[in-house]
């Protein structure tokens, strides 16, 4: 009986630890005007969707550029890749990639301006997916 018992937590511990694992989450805000740190970003979600997490990316300011449609962005080394083509393979890859709220309307652009796979954020639902327990955020 204190065998099964034992073996029954260790199962509960492994299948606990194998759903942490697969619910890993990231979000990314990216508001820098700089090519490399967008880059840098960009990266790191992609990094982070190889190891299975759930990543949403929120760009804000300047980076809000990279997500419209028939911008010319430099090619960053090593790959001779664009932010906005970083950006297209994120997506491709299964992140959630949003505009903040302020950046249409203050720039004069519409969510069809936008490229494949990028909306508009809800400041409610933003609000509350980064009041998750355990979100790991990062800033560029």
């Amino acid at each position: 009986m204190k065998k099964s018992f034992a073996l029954g937590l260790i199962g509960l511990a492994v299948v606990a630890a194998a759903h942490a694992a697969d619910s890993t989450e990231l979000f990314v805000n990216i508001h820098s005007g700089s090519a490399m740190a967008q880059g840098a970003g960009l990266v790191l979600a992609g990094q982070a969707l190889e190891q299975k997490a759930n990543v949403r990316i929120l760009l804000c300011d300047a980076a809000g550029d990279i997500a419209v449609v028939g911008q010319q962005l430099p090619k960053l080394k090593p790959r001779d890749v664009t932010t906005q083509q970083m950006l297209q393979g994120v997506i491709k890859a299964g992140a959630k990639v949003e505009v903040c709220a302020l950046y249409l309307p203050n720039t004069g652009r519409k969510p069809t301006d936008l490229i494949e796979g990028v909306t508009p954020a809800k400041p409610a639902d933003v609000a509350a997916h980064l009041l998750k327990p355990g979100l790991n955020s990062l800033a560029f």
